[in-house]
């Protein structure tokens, strides 16, 4: 017989690490290729791990509430065979660099995936994960001081949360020392803590996982990115008068309704091809110019959270495409059925406010994207329509688009034209369209 360790998998762009939440067998337990071995977190999503191998599972190597970086081994598989195996799980990019490790006694080969880790001149041997270096990096922050941080993961590892609360600490701490020194200019005071009162009527409630990774990409995508947001109001009669006209025949046709959204999606596409550096992102001090167009489409979940799953190259879809995919994406959204890769590579995204009956919104960016296009609610209005014969006052369908971009490198002559062409898109909606 012979042994195989099973590795974290790769679980979309940019994940580096995954948080073990449940072993779905036990160890000893009989195992197929392809069944689900067990539960793993990201910052993303929750979703269930494939077995890569047929067996039994030997050993478990880590444990639920484990944090295990991308290509650490996770389990041992007992497969038969005379020789060992050698293998990666099926989700590592095929283009992601890899160390073969050649196992001669246990008979036992491996694929890892290579992780950085820091030593330092003081003999500093802990694991520092890739987006651990970043913010030091980022922040100017050396080895040595590195080394330093006190970390409140497995073994004493430095985390996200530990990195930021130490550079928060380390802000407040210079902002206090420049007040205390000796100046001729008057300084302003630091804010004072608001003290939170609580009383005994309150609830008290813990956040959520998700909630708590929400609310750390809102704080981080404010400090990274500079907000400002453009208004247009946006005429969409022939739109909602095409739609009521056809809906009920595309109910009977595809067995779902026909949303507003993939309008939107629709204009979106059109204007990104006529604006394209709206559709990019910034690594440093450079713009990295997105070929495919991926649209992400913010989902309101049962619980109150948000996520975001991503329609890949939506300008290739027609409108039935587009509510298909849109319907899909939703339903599964809702009942946790998404996979990783489904929430990853966006480079626009879209939010329909106007879903919860508000008329506009100040959305916020999605990280590393530079912009997100928040749709208000469709309303009933009396407006000015030239007609050939003279203006006329009319009752007319309307809704407010709200354009959030990054002022670092989305000027506001771009960021308004571009929300403007989206509302000439959806006003120039050709009544006669097939579905």
């Amino acid at each position: 017989m012979a042994t195989v360790e099973m590795l974290m998998p790769k679980m979309g762009e940019s994940i580096i690490e995954g948080t073990i939440l449940t072993w779905l067998k036990k160890e000893g337990d009989t195992i197929e290729q392809d069944e689900s071995v067990l539960e793993v977190a990201t910052d993303k999503v929750d979703t269930e791990v494939p077995a890569t191998h047929g067996g039994v599972l030997k050993k478990i190597l880590a444990k639920e509430g484990d944090v295990i970086a991308v290509g650490a081994p996770i389990a041992i598989i007992e497969i038969e065979g005379e020789e060992s195996a050698s293998t990666t799980t099926a989700a590592t990019a095929s283009d992601e660099k890899e160390t073969l490790v050649a196992a001669a006694p246990a008979q036992t080969q491996t694929i890892l995936a290579s992780a950085p880790v820091a030593t330092t001149s003081q003999g500093d041997d802990r694991f520092y994960s890739p987006l651990v270096l970043s913010i030091a990096k980022e922040e100017n922050i050396s080895k040595s001081e590195l080394s330093t941080i006190p970390g409140t993961g497995k073994e004493g590892r430095v985390t996200k949360q530990d990195m930021l609360k130490y550079v928060k600490n380390k802000s407040t701490q210079s902002s206090a020392e420049v007040q205390s020194a000796p100046s001729s200019t008057a300084s302003m005071p630091s804010p004072a803590k608001v003290e939170v009162s609580i009383s005994a009527q309150d609830e008290i409630m813990e956040m959520d996982r998700m909630r708590k990774m929400i609310a750390q990409r809102m704080v981080d995508s404010k400090r990274i990115s500079p907000h400002v947001t453009s208004f247009v109001e946006a005429d969409v009669t022939n739109i909602v008068l095409w739609r009521n006209k056809v809906k009920d025949t595309y109910k009977k046709q595809e067995g779902e309704a026909l949303t507003f959204t993939p309008f939107f999606i629709q204009a979106i596409t059109k204007a990104i091809k006529d604006f394209p550096m709206i559709n990019i992102s910034v690594d440093g001090e450079k713009i990295i110019k997105k070929k495919d167009i991926n649209v992400g489409v913010a989902v309101a979940l049962p619980t109150g959270n948000l996520i975001v799953p991503v329609i890949k190259n939506a300008d290739q879809y027609n409108l039935t495409g587009l509510s298909k995919k849109i319907n899909d994406l939703a339903n599964r959204a809702r009942t946790n059925k998404l996979s990783p890769d489904e929430l990853s590579g966006g480079t626009y995204t879209v939010s329909n406010v106007g879903s919860f009956g508000n008329v506009m919104g100040t959305p916020i960016i999605m990280q590393p994207q530079v912009a997100i296009l928040a749709v208000g609610a469709i309303q009933k209005k009396p407006a000015v329509v030239e007609l050939p014969t003279g203006d006329v006052i009319a009752i007319r369908h309307k809704m407010f688009l709200s354009h959030s971009y990054d002022h670092r490198v989305v000027d506001g002559s771009l960021g308004g034209m571009f929300v403007r062409r989206v509302a000439d898109y959806l006003e120039a909606f050709d009544l006669n369209t097939e579905l």
